[in-house]
């Protein structure tokens, strides 16, 4: 690369061009997954719109790879790429709520955290997940799901317009109306198909207080708590949203310090209506006896989104694996016990999500998201600190999903798959007719793969 290019770049940016051994580089190529440890010829902290215009042409006129920084909180670690250029949104992460009309402008790399902020303040919400630190866009464009989703629909669903910078360098407007097509794939599709520079959601009335919380009981008791769970969810409203989690408990304020690091089985619930109602079907949460620890109750829905962050902390070593399940089985439970028992690290957990809902009555041609009608999510997280055991809390991860599969559907999240599932189970996220529709848009909006980010989707006529 000639260095009067580069330099002639960074002259160009209204934000910095940081290179090796620049004082900022190191922490620029910092995210959430340790395990990724990718060295960026460039990174490009870009001020707006016309930056990542510049950088796009750049890294497609000059045939380095390309990838995109929005939070930093993706577990494949394909924000960043070894010797190309890295776009940072991170810097931009402004959040302007139109109460009104209940539409909110945001830009591309904020997390939703600094989303809910703003939101909030007016009784209104986006669906999004349930760690408040991911990023905006990764989320979205890969379909998104959290407490709100069975009540108002999936986060890519909520999603109205963007404003995206294609592989020809050109920024465009993308609506139901305008670039239609674009509008279907991006909503589902991921990073495939360019840079995002802003997003507009619809929002919905909830807050600033929601009913809400957890309730947490030992491990051996799992299984009557996933049958008091799969109560729930078979009788529950829109309005209610489930989570079972299986874990060595953290150090949360409503547990005694002695039952810090215990194996645990919870159940995490969020209602997203009028907390009176909520009430009436959260009840049979109380019929299990003797909880640990925990409480329903009305809280500020902030607290609520916030409650799982400090679990999943910047610069840990993640390894994530995942199935859609039809049913919480008895079956299926008494596996995941079996490795939730024999955790490498404390640190790790099993989580599964409730589904359903709003989701599956849209049209299911609304956009790309290929899981509209999957009943439960199974997210196996391992989470460890030291190098020296990667192996084995990989392997952990791979046994326990592993032992899942024989009651798990095929189907898989596609925010949730590793990098090195790769391309051959890209159908099983999308279903083979959507996989192949967005292949095809994929050759007409970016031939040459410049865009290939945390799950490519390889053009149907890829140019050599």
């Amino acid at each position: 690369m000639h260095e009067r290019a580069i330099s002639d770049l960074g002259l160009r940016l209204q934000g910095a061009l940081l290179r090796p051994g620049d004082d900022d580089y190191d922490e620029a190529r910092t995210i959430w997954n340790s395990m990724t440890a990718r060295l960026p010829l460039m990174i490009a902290r870009v001020g707006g719109a016309t930056d990542v215009i510049a950088c796009v042409n750049f890294a497609r006129d000059h045939g380095l790879p390309l990838s995109i920084r929005g939070g930093g909180h993706n577990v494949t670690g394909t924000a960043l790429c070894d010797g190309g250029l890295t776009i940072d949104m991170s810097g931009q992460r402004a959040v302007r709520v139109d109460a009104e009309r209940a539409i909110v402008h945001v830009e591309a790399g904020a997390t939703w955290g600094d989303v809910d902020r703003e939101t909030q303040r007016f009784g209104l919400v986006v669906p999004s997940g349930i760690v408040s630190k991911t990023g905006v866009a990764g989320l979205t464009m890969g379909g998104g799901f959290g407490w709100t989703s069975r009540k108002f629909g999936f986060t890519a669903d909520n999603l109205v317009a963007f404003e995206i910078v294609t592989a020809d360098g050109c920024l465009r407007r993308a609506t139901a109306t305008e670039n239609p097509e674009l509008f279907w794939a991006v909503r589902g599709g991921g990073g495939n198909f360019g840079a995002i520079t802003a997003f507009e959601f619809r929002a919905h009335r909830l807050g600033p207080e929601a009913l809400c919380g957890m309730v947490v009981y030992p491990l051996e008791r799992a299984l009557e708590v996933a049958r008091r769970f799969r109560e729930l969810c078979a009788n529950a409203p829109d309005e209610l949203c489930c989570l079972l989690i299986l874990r060595h408990a953290p150090a949360l304020p409503f547990l005694r310090s002695e039952l810090h690091g215990t194996p645990i089985a919870a159940i995490a619930a969020c209602w997203a209506g009028d907390p009176l109602d909520g009430e009436r079907a959260m009840r049979p949460l109380g019929a299990i006896s003797e909880p640990l620890g925990g409480s329903i109750e009305r809280k500020p829905f902030i607290a609520h989104q916030t409650m799982f962050d400090a679990s999943q902390p910047f610069g840990r070593r993640y390894y994530w694996k995942s199935h859609f399940c039809p049913q919480v089985s008895d079956g299926l439970m008494t596996a995941l016990v079996g490795h939730v028992e024999k955790l490498p690290s404390p640190l790790s957990s099993v989580l599964l999500m409730q589904l359903g809902g709003a989701p599956v009555r849209a049209d299911p041609t609304l956009n790309a998201i290929g899981m509209r009608n999957a009943a439960f999510v199974l997210n196996i997280q391992a989470a460890w600190e030291d190098p020296q055991d990667d192996t084995r809390n990989r392997d952990w991860a791979i046994e326990s999903w592993t032992s899942a599969t024989p009651f798990a559907t095929g189907g898989v999240y596609v925010n949730f798959m590793t990098e090195d599932e790769g391309e051959a189970r890209l159908p099983d996220a999308f279903g083979e007719p959507t996989y192949a529709r967005l292949r095809e848009i994929k050759s007409r909006w970016d031939p040459g793969n410049l865009f290939h980010g945390a799950q490519n989707i390889v053009p149907a006529r890829p140019t050599r």
